[in-house]
């Protein structure tokens, strides 16, 4: 399978490729009490030519109403990968929103191996739950 087809979404910043899939779960959705949830599927890729340690998280969800969280953490999932050129990490976490559909965007901030430190962009992706599952 080709990768443009497994990932939906894509950014490239930095020498950092950041791919996105999400995908709805309806087993962890609770749709008569307003409950929708995402999951979602990384790829992190160093394409540059020097190792870059991922450090933090930051996330702008917004939901349908225009409701947004902004969500900033260390690492991902509990880890602060160091990829070396060439390298690449994946994981995968999950969203839920009180509305069927909404949206997620970020960055990442990595640090080099002199200390410095720069961001990765998360591309911008769709959270949206088929018609079935949107309730009233």
């Amino acid at each position: 399978m080709m990768m443009d087809q497994l990932f939906d979404h894509a950014a490239s910043s930095n020498g950092i490729i950041v791919r996105v899939s999400a995908s709805y779960l309806p087993e962890q959705s609770q749709v008569s009490e307003g409950r929708w949830f995402w999951a979602y599927h990384i790829r992190i890729e160093n394409v540059g030519d020097e190792p870059a340690q991922l450090i933090s998280r930051h996330w702008r969800i917004t939901d349908a109403l225009g409701r947004v969280s902004l969500i900033d953490g260390d690492g991902v999932v509990g880890e602060q990968p160091l990829l070396q050129p060439g390298q690449s990490h994946d994981y995968v976490s999950g969203c839920p929103l009180e509305t069927s559909c909404g949206s997620m965007e970020g960055h990442y901030t990595f640090r080099r191996a002199d200390g410095s430190l720069f961001e990765a962009a998360i591309p911008f992706f769709p959270l949206e739950a088929p018609a079935t599952a949107r309730g009233n």
